[in-house]
């Protein structure tokens, strides 16, 4: 074990004396570490004596007691300082501050070095290096059985727990929610002091810093391979978990959710293959029911979510994010739309959450596995409202119209009755109608720069404009024919994301 400061202050051989804090007699000191660099806390990972000539002590009563508070907030179990060195009058406040906290101040006698008390500190050390090997060995091994269970994270977790003697959460920063479904959220006082931090944690700069929290010791530190995963340690006990120890327990957690990250992967990509089907209309209602009972969706009550970004990318982890918040969902990609088959009980909040800032949402009502073409018809025409109406999300039949429609049979109906003619004709005949109708309306009805886009002539544009007008019988000069095909336009691509 390791020595505490009661052992090492009674070596005769070096001297030391215990000016004050004799109530953390107790402490075990892990390691000996000299610094007189003026923030003398910032190189405490836990449990160590910090030593100095006295240049890191201030001069003021204020600055000698925050020193003495930042160093047991930071975990130190002890501070020695030489004398006759640098060191300046320890005022009678700082020897109250160490001796309430409590923060074992040592005297170092001169001219002792300071190699004699991290010798002595080593020396005694040695069982506690080799009891670190040994749990480290055990905190890897937690993976192998681990996945023998049937609930691998709780079950790891569990473990690690009970190794460390302390209480382990991982949970996002951005939101405080447990990493993952099966995770236990932060007790209540945790809570309260992080949820003002929210998206910006501030402990998990240093890996190894503990800092106090309502008479608590609290460890903040990142989980490697998965960006805003946080692990929270709070020790049972004395001494705190070994922060060497504690890196490789954050690992091990890092290689358990990687490994659960590549079993979504597959299940994702069965998941886009079937709703494809789904939206294609190549399956029956029976396979259907089958199919979203499989994954984990009520098939008599969910509903189809289209998310709209200028990066489709931003998306590519939906079905991560859903997951995490205990939501199964089936989710396909196409362009810059992500479409999401998930439970009708998903929350506006977990949906805006989950797909980040500056996105477009439209949910469709909820529906039965029979109805999954026209929930994908009512998401579309939602996510064309939310757009129209710049808001983050819009639920179909819910909320203001869109276009002056309030569905999207009325918006069907205006596009056939507008572009229709144009459509038959471009089943039949080889042209870009709709093409060159958008890009004329949105070069402003430039003749020059719509030949420019196209890279057409520029009386190849007046043909097929002349063409349009001809076939639906529209005077392309009024602005209210171009306002109603600017109309139909925007419905049409909406609908065909």
């Amino acid at each position: 074990m390791a020595i505490t400061v009661a052992e090492l202050v009674a070596e005769p051989q070096l001297g030391l004396t215990l000016l004050a804090g004799s109530a953390g007699r107790d402490n075990r000191i892990t390691w000996a570490h000299t610094s007189d660099l003026p923030r003398l806390w910032e190189w405490v990972t836990g449990g160590e004596l910090m030593m100095t000539n006295g240049l890191s002590i201030p001069a003021d009563a204020q600055g000698q007691v925050a020193l003495a508070e930042a160093l047991v907030d930071a975990g130190a179990s002890a501070l020695a300082i030489g004398e006759k060195m640098h060191a300046p009058e320890l005022l009678p406040e700082f020897l109250a501050a160490c001796e309430q906290l409590p923060l074992p101040l040592i005297s170092v006698p001169y001219p002792l070095p300071f190699i004699a008390i991290a010798r002595a500190v080593a020396e005694a050390s040695l069982l506690e290096e080799s009891r670190r090997l040994r749990q480290t060995a055990r905190v890897y091994d937690l993976l192998r059985t681990a996945g023998t269970s049937e609930d691998h994270w709780q079950g790891l977790l569990q473990s690690l727990e009970a190794e460390l003697d302390a209480d382990l959460f991982v949970v996002d920063r951005r939101c405080l929610h447990p990493w993952h479904p099966d995770g236990e959220p932060l007790p209540d006082f945790l809570q309260a002091e992080l949820a003002p931090l929210t998206g910006h944690i501030p402990m998990t700069g240093k890996k190894f810093q503990w800092h106090r929290l309502r008479d608590r010791h609290v460890l903040m530190m990142d989980i490697p391979t998965h960006a805003n995963a946080v692990l929270v340690v709070l020790p049972k006990s004395d001494p705190h978990p070994d922060a060497v120890v504690l890196l490789h327990a954050a690992t091990v957690l890092g290689l358990e959710l990687s490994r659960t990250a590549l079993s979504l992967e597959g299940r994702h990509r069965l998941a886009g293959e079937f709703l494809l089907q789904a939206f294609d209309g190549r399956l029956g209602i029976a396979e259907l029911e089958i199919r979203l009972t499989a994954f984990e969706i009520s098939a008599q009550n969910f509903v189809v979510v289209s998310i709209g970004a200028d990066d489709g990318e931003r998306l590519a982890n939906m079905h991560v994010e859903l997951w995490r918040h205990g939501l199964q969902a089936a989710c396909l990609r196409r362009l810059n739309t992500l479409h999401v088959a998930v439970s009708a009980a998903v929350t506006d909040d977990v949906l805006i959450h989950c797909a980040g800032p500056e996105v477009r949402i439209g949910i469709s009502s909820p529906t039965s596995a029979g109805g999954v073409q026209r929930a994908l018809q009512e998401s579309l025409w939602a996510l064309g409202s939310a757009k129209g109406n710049a808001v983050n999300l819009s639920r179909y039949a819910e909320g203001p119209s869109w276009l002056g429609l309030t569905s999207f049979e009325e918006g069907t109906a205006l596009v056939q009755r507008l572009l229709g003619p144009i459509f038959t004709y471009e089943q039949s005949e080889e042209g870009d109608l709709i093409v060159t109708l958008k890009t004329y309306l949105d070069t402003q009805r430039s003749w020059q720069k719509t030949a420019a886009a196209l890279f057409a002539h520029r009386q190849t544009i007046i043909y097929r404009i002349r063409k349009i007008s001809e076939l639906t019988g529209l005077d392309m000069t009024e602005t209210s024919t171009l306002a109603q095909l600017w109309f139909a336009l925007q419905i049409h691509e909406a609908m065909h994301q």
